[in-house]
């Protein structure tokens, strides 16, 4: 989204991504708030491989995902096939995304606006989505709440945060170190990548942080009404200690 932050090449490695990303809490919450008429039309944006639209899809709803990236969408359609699902997967660039039809629904999932590293970029996803969105839908996005005591401890060593096999055979380690730039606010994450038991590449995982008063204000600037907003997907109060930032709102 922006040359001088980036996120590397073998993130996005379609099933690299789906062995690491086999979590499911945010899905319960996603379908607690889908309409009850099935006839509703949902929009995902950054969908990634469909670890979320194709669960919806099987449950009767007309959903379509959008992406910037097209192997993991390649990987979304394979999985869409395998399922009998027809589902629209569209690769485009949600800040610039325009098109014909308006939606009931439209999330933003999986931490996804921390890869829209200026203002700018995240007021014209914003737009995007009211441009998109139908009168009186809901709009929903989740990301992390930021932890500066965690950022600060991580800053200091490396640590390994996953370790686990591909679906394509591949057993994967990931080590992980942080800096964190006070001017930008991105947090510049490093994931070191050992593959069949040896190093394999230093991929960047630069993210942009917005902390909560900050995102509020944003999202009320941008003509959203927050409805709730939650620390979890369990729907618990947000509070000091809360690792996650989700929101319903209007």
């Amino acid at each position: 989204m922006n040359n001088k932050y980036k996120v590397g090449d073998l993130i996005y490695d379609a099933n690299i991504y789906d062995g690491m990303n086999t979590n499911l809490a945010d899905l319960e919450f996603y379908k607690r708030w889908l309409p009850k008429n099935k006839d509703a039309r949902i929009l995902e944006l950054c969908c990634g491989t469909g670890r979320l639209t194709l669960p919806i899809a099987k449950d009767g709803y007309d959903i379509s995902g959008v992406d910037y990236t097209s192997s993991m969408l390649e990987q979304a359609k394979v999985k869409a096939s395998a399922g009998g699902l027809d589902v629209e997967f569209i690769e485009a660039d949600i800040r610039t995304l325009d098109l014909p039809e308006k939606y009931d629904l439209i999330f933003i999932p999986f931490n996804s606006i921390h890869h829209l590293y200026k203002n700018e970029d995240l007021f014209k996803a914003f737009n995007v989505v009211k441009n998109h969105l139908k009168e009186g839908g809901l709009f929903l996005l989740d990301c992390f709440n930021p932890n500066i005591q965690f950022i600060a401890e991580s800053e200091k060593e490396q640590k390994e945060i996953a370790e686990y096999t591909t679906k394509d055979g591949r057993e994967v380690l990931i080590k992980q170190i942080m800096r964190y730039e006070n001017k930008t606010q991105i947090n510049r994450i490093e994931w070191h990548y050992f593959i069949n038991g040896e190093f394999n590449s230093i991929q960047n995982l630069d993210m942009r942080l917005f902390f909560p008063q900050e995102l509020d204000s944003y999202l009320e600037w941008n003509g959203f009404n927050i409805i709730h907003k939650f620390g979890g997907f369990e729907e618990e109060a947000f509070n000091d200690d809360s690792e996650k930032q989700i929101f319903v709102c209007q």
